[in-house]
């Protein structure tokens, strides 16, 4: 079958919808979604693509999250697509921004000179660039892309998925989308629930995976912090101080066990040794290209890259632990609970936000920083606010095969010097195994692990024959999950799924068909070798652990 189609249908009962089909349907537009989407299209399948919001992007454009990469992407680890992305993103900058000569000719341009990483954009760049990447195949008729849709419901068939069923956000009409395979790459696993896909979610018990640093007890409910990201500006001598939030006291006094003091405070819990930190939001010369400050965490724009009164400050993204929202969980419960935490989450940014411009003590001496400007227009918002909550974890699928903190955490492989290596492997990732204060109340885990590969069999679902996922939905537990959900270990996931699906497409193979046969897996891997995803670490010093004390962004060239 090829090309999409569309009819009539009835879905199973008395109510009729607009029909369309495909091969391979992607539910979630983030990061993970997209490169699935493009990987499937590349090797000939007709893709639609389903986005609740009108961005694409996920974690780094609707949430606001800058890339978060580690410490070797510079020296090309990573797949081939995912580096053509990162190039696309620096391209744009010098085909279309105003750059001084300087920065035009740095190689590894960093737009917002952010300590995150070495490539900090403005949210609006990464969304017109992920459009560029499909417009191609979205000509060619390859891949359709469907925004504002929700999901009402999976229609399934005992081990199969047989299409979605969404809601047309626009207009409040139907449409049942039928597909050979289905992929879950939304940001919570939400299709895992409505396809009753075996799942899990919240914190597993040690008894049961055997981790060091896993609970006693399995709390479904211990869960990450969500963190609602906005950007703004730096205006001194201008008030732009927005109304006080809702329950402004009660969170301007939260504290979480073990934490030095109250949550709105310069001082934190330090993420690895639990001591008090001080970050203030600016320790010494704004425009300096790299602070141990706030300020120059995640900044998107580096007012000294661009010709004189371009930017007239520089623009950074909040993401910081003081914003860490942990009163509620957001996964598996009522959407009523859900609602709430959502609406919580937002008044405890926006809490934190007039906490520093109104009673945050300067780093010269005053009281408040009213000139502090948010910026929706960056995120695409009117409020200043992402589109979108930056969800940590959500639902996890039961797999074929379960990560676990033994295959990469450090500690918890005494006397080895790597990772343990998968047979299965579908691509690499890199990232210390960051865990944020839980939804009881729990300090964060902070853990130094391996460079890792993704083995197929946390693709896989235990049982159903047709559904696979491609965002932070994978066999993983808790613990590893909190080194797998980074933009580019989701990439490479996405990546990997989108290929899965075209092979197992190609011969008529259920995906866990492909990894039950080791000829097959073989020919699979090739496949990924041709695509560019590399599937092993290099042996030359890139196994060094990943911590967070190990990585200080390259300076800029000239400086």
């Amino acid at each position: 079958m090829t090309g999409f189609k569309e009819s009539d249908v009835s879905i199973h009962d008395s109510s009729r919808a607009k029909e369309m089909r495909c091969q391979v349907l992607v539910f979630g537009g983030g990061l993970g979604g997209v490169s699935a989407t493009l990987a499937a299209a590349a090797l000939g399948v007709d893709v639609i693509l389903v986005e609740e919001l009108d961005w694409l992007g996920g974690q780094l454009t609707a949430q606001g999250v800058p890339l978060d990469e580690g410490p070797w992407i510079e020296a090309g680890m990573h797949s081939r697509s995912y580096g053509h992305f990162r190039r696309r993103l620096r391209d744009y900058y010098r085909a279309h921004y105003p750059l001084t000569g300087e920065a035009h000719r740095t190689t590894e341009l960093n737009p917002g000179m952010g300590n995150v990483g070495s490539l900090c954009v403005e949210p609006t760049v990464a969304v017109r660039v992920i459009d560029d990447l499909l417009a191609p195949f979205v000509s060619g008729a390859r891949i359709r892309v469907l925004r504002r849709h929700r999901l009402v419901r999976a229609v399934i068939d005992r081990d199969r998925v047989l299409g979605l069923e969404l809601l047309r956000l626009e207009d409040g009409s139907t449409l049942f989308v039928a597909a050979d395979l289905v992929v879950d790459a939304s940001e919570t696993g939400d299709l895992l629930a409505a396809a009753e896909v075996e799942h899990v979610f919240g914190a597993e018990a040690r008894a049961t995976t055997g981790e060091p640093h896993a609970l006693a007890v399995a709390d479904p409910f211990d869960q990450q912090a969500l963190t609602w990201c906005m950007a703004f500006d730096h205006r001194p001598g201008e008030d732009h101080t927005i109304d006080r939030p809702d329950d402004y006291a009660l969170h301007r006094d939260l504290r979480i066990d073990g934490w030095p003091g109250a949550q709105f405070s310069w001082v934190v819990s330090d993420h690895v040794t639990h001591r008090p930190l001080t970050r203030q939001l600016f320790a010494g010369d704004t425009d300096e290209p790299y602070v141990f400050d706030l300020w120059h965490a995640r900044r998107i724009a580096w007012r000294r890259h661009f010709l004189p009164g371009t930017y007239a400050s520089d623009i950074t993204v909040a993401n910081w632990p003081q914003m860490d929202y942990w009163r509620r969980p957001a996964i598996g419960v009522s959407p009523q609970d859900a609602a709430a935490a959502l609406r919580e989450a937002r008044q405890f940014s926006l809490s934190f936000l007039y906490w520093m411009q109104t009673e945050a003590p300067r780093h010269d001496g005053g009281i408040g920083y009213p000139g502090l400007r948010l910026r929706g227009d960056v995120l695409g918002t009117a409020d200043g606010l992402a589109k979108q909550v930056y969800y940590r974890e959500g639902r996890r699928i039961r797999a074929e095969f379960t990560v676990l903190e033994q295959h990469i955490g450090v500690q918890a492989r005494p006397g080895r010097s790597a990772a343990e290596p998968f047979p299965d492997s579908v691509g690499i990732g890199a990232y210390r195994i960051d865990l944020h204060p839980s939804t009881r109340g729990r300090d964060t885990v902070d853990i130094d692990a391996y460079p890792f590969e993704i083995p197929l069999g946390a693709l896989l679902p235990v049982r159903v024959d047709n559904l696979l996922p491609a965002c932070k939905n994978i066999g993983t537990t808790r613990i590893t999950s909190g080194a797998y959900r980074v933009h580019p270990v989701e990439w490479s996931i996405g990546e990997a799924v989108g290929a899965l699906a075209a092979v197992a497409l190609r011969h008529n193979l259920p995906p866990r068909g492909v990894r039950a046969d080791a000829g097959r897996l073989a020919d699979f891997q090739s496949t990924l070798a041709d695509l560019g995803v590399p599937l092993r670490w290099p042996v030359y010093g890139a196994l060094t652990p990943y911590t967070r004390r190990g990585y200080r962004p390259p300076r800029p060239e000239g400086r």
